[in-house]
């Protein structure tokens, strides 16, 4: 076998291709691949969304921080993670602290699906597309019009995104979606 190997992880009836070894994380009622970004990646998605310093990047299910820490350290951004896993919000924070942003970003223990995202200019999603399409009435309806949100691999059911990049990483190529909330 080749050094880039394919797990396939079963996640809540989904097949997930990924490099490398992955998990399932728990989130209330789901099972969401734990599949790290590749840093190049996270660039190129903070780069589809055009992110700069008067936006709140909120990344949901943020794992160890990157997305946020990227946005606030390298485009000016605030950010916010939210994450059930209170191990990762804690590696999270201390991430921020090392690079410098602390300042800037927040890792919060919580529920996606509760979670207040009011606040965020964009969004950051690498769940699945059970997920993307339960979080779509909830982003709607607390995004302002002109927010954006960018989905690594995965649709957000019938939705068609506004943009679509093909982005090729060191062992695969990495599907970013980006959709624009419209007006109410």
């Amino acid at each position: 076998m080749s050094r880039i190997r394919r797990l396939l992880a079963v996640c809540s009836g989904f097949w997930l291709l990924a490099a490398g070894s992955a998990g399932c994380a728990r989130v209330p009622g789901v099972e969401v691949p734990d599949v790290r970004t590749p840093p190049e990646v996270v660039i190129e998605i903070l780069r589809l969304a055009r992110v700069g310093p008067d936006d709140v990047v909120y990344d949901l299910g943020s794992g160890d921080g990157r997305i946020v820490i990227t946005a606030a350290r390298d485009f000016g951004a605030r950010g916010v993670g939210i994450e059930l896993d209170p191990d990762l919000v804690a590696e999270s924070a201390g991430n921020a602290r090392r690079a410098g942003v602390a300042e800037r970003t927040r890792f919060l223990q919580q529920d996606i699906f509760v979670a207040d995202t009011s606040e965020a200019t964009v969004v950051t999603l690498y769940l699945s597309p059970e997920v993307n399409l339960r979080l779509r009435p909830k982003l709607l309806s607390q995004l302002k019009p002109g927010s954006r949100i960018v989905s690594h691999d995965f649709p957000i059911g019938d939705w068609q995104p506004a943009r679509v990049v093909n982005f090729e990483g060191p062992e695969r190529t990495h599907v970013l979606s980006l959709w624009i909330v419209p007006p109410r």
